[in-house]
């Protein structure tokens, strides 16, 4: 499965709004992904991303193996570490994390990536990651020693989510963090979606339908939900497939 880069840029031309799972290998039962997939198979679930801040080797790949017997949508990688890398997945995020100074999280990562990556069929979707505040200290930030961007400074976000697009990335992602407490605001996600013409992701502390519309209206392309889904699952039957979100 490729060109999930090029299927995306075409939902967004389409104003048709991205939902995608996230799967933390280090914390979701491998046995649970059959009953698991089941609800996610008939929610408007576009996307799975499987990845975490630390998960141990090879864990990642006997649970994306799992995940593929169980659903047709495509599985991209969110790595914390080159150690995630599987090529059972269908495409990576190339995380950048741009809104710290960590060069080992700005490239080091990267380049020891490139080894695997040259050698498997994964589509590398390069993406500027930017971590922001979100009221509680997140695993990113314990493991990277990088602090998140103020929620109350929206113009440093916008230019570094800006910045990132000229160096070249293809996606930008905008992340409060797993488990966290508030949400990103909606003046935040509209002045950052005005800055790019490239697809913004959103994800981090979004527990309900009316937030996941807020963040779609406010400009979020995709919209990712982790931790929402893993406490509730009752959440899907707020999302049945019905159609497409689509841009108000």
């Amino acid at each position: 499965m490729n060109n999930i880069y090029q299927n995306i840029l075409k939902s967004v031309l389409e104003k048709k709004k991205l939902l995608a799972v996230l799967i933390d290998p280090d914390k979701f039962p491998v046995e649970n992904a059959a009953s698991f997939l089941q609800k996610v198979n008939a929610s408007q679930t576009t996307h799975i991303l499987v990845g975490g801040s630390t998960v141990d080797d090879f864990v990642t790949e006997i649970l994306v193996v799992e995940i593929k017997k169980h659903t047709p949508l495509p599985v991209v990688l969110f790595p914390g570490d080159v150690t995630q890398i599987t090529n059972k997945a269908d495409a990576i995020l190339f995380l950048s994390l741009i809104s710290g100074r960590n060069p080992e999280y700005l490239i080091g990562k990267h380049v020891k990536a490139v080894s695997k990556l040259q050698k498997s069929t994964l589509e590398v979707i390069p993406t500027g990651y930017l971590l922001i505040e979100s009221g509680k200290v997140t695993a990113v930030e314990r493991v990277t020693g990088e602090k998140p961007l103020s929620r109350s400074n929206t113009q440093e976000v916008a230019d570094t989510a800006y910045a990132g697009q000229l160096l070249g990335m293809k996606l930008i992602y905008l992340e409060a963090g797993s488990g966290a407490k508030s949400a990103l605001t909606g003046s935040m996600i509209s002045e950052v979606k005005k800055t790019l013409n490239i697809p913004l992701i959103v994800g981090g502390g979004i527990r309900s339908k009316q937030q996941l519309d807020d963040a779609y209206s406010a400009g979020a392309d995709l919209v990712v939900i982790g931790t929402a889904f893993e406490e509730n699952t009752a959440f899907f039957e707020e999302l049945k497939r019905v159609k497409h979100y689509e841009s108000p």
